[in-house]
């Protein structure tokens, strides 16, 4: 008899699907690979699950999940806008290094979700997005950030900045999360600024 608790088995699947997809993208991972890598048979999987889907939206949920509570934290705060704007970089960057599967199955295979599944994680998407615009409104606003920095082509700049991290990202390299972000802060902030 297993001993294994049933939330430990799903959270272990997820695990896996996370690796296994960003390893070869969710259309090039098979139930079977997913089978093999928790050494399972390949019926036994459905009795977590209905469908290789249901784990794509998992993962996703749970990562948009991560980056918008991460942001709210930072976004509640009295800080200045050139804080909260660092503190927002440097949330993204722990985020992805610390969860870096799932945030590639995240940021690589949103869009071959169900549409209504899809529609629901560009909902959570549109939330940390206006998020990061609100910071950068705030900061136009406070005259920290010149006048003429346009608030929506601002928060794409910060958004492509930090979505591309997991391409190039390594865990063993000689930058740390903290540094990458103050990297990341510092070229970003002197954009924004109103010297620029």
């Amino acid at each position: 008899m297993s001993t294994t608790h049933p939330v430990d088995r799903r959270e272990r699947l997820l695990e896996v699907a996370a690796r296994i997809f960003s390893e070869r993208g969710y259309n090039g991972a098979s139930m079977q690979d997913l089978a093999e890598g928790l050494g399972i048979l390949r019926g036994s999987i459905y009795a977590h699950i209905d469908s290789k889907e249901d784990l794509l939206y998992e993962i996703v949920d749970r990562g948009a999940d991560r980056f918008i509570s991460s942001l709210q934290a930072v976004a509640g705060t009295d800080e200045s806008a050139s804080d909260k704007l660092r503190a927002a970089l440097l949330a993204h960057v722990e985020t992805v290094a610390e969860h870096m599967e799932a945030a590639t199955v995240f940021l690589n295979d949103w869009k071959l979700l169900s549409p209504k599944r899809r529609k629901a994680v560009v909902a959570k998407r549109n939330i940390y997005q206006s998020l990061i615009r609100e910071i950068v409104d705030e900061g136009i606003r406070r005259g920290e950030f010149r006048k003429s920095l346009d608030p929506k082509f601002a928060t794409l700049v910060v958004l492509s900045c930090v979505n591309w991290l997991y391409q190039w990202y390594d865990p063993k390299g000689a930058l740390r999360p903290p540094e990458i972000a103050s990297q990341f802060s510092e070229m970003i902030l002197k954009g924004f600024s109103k010297g620029a």
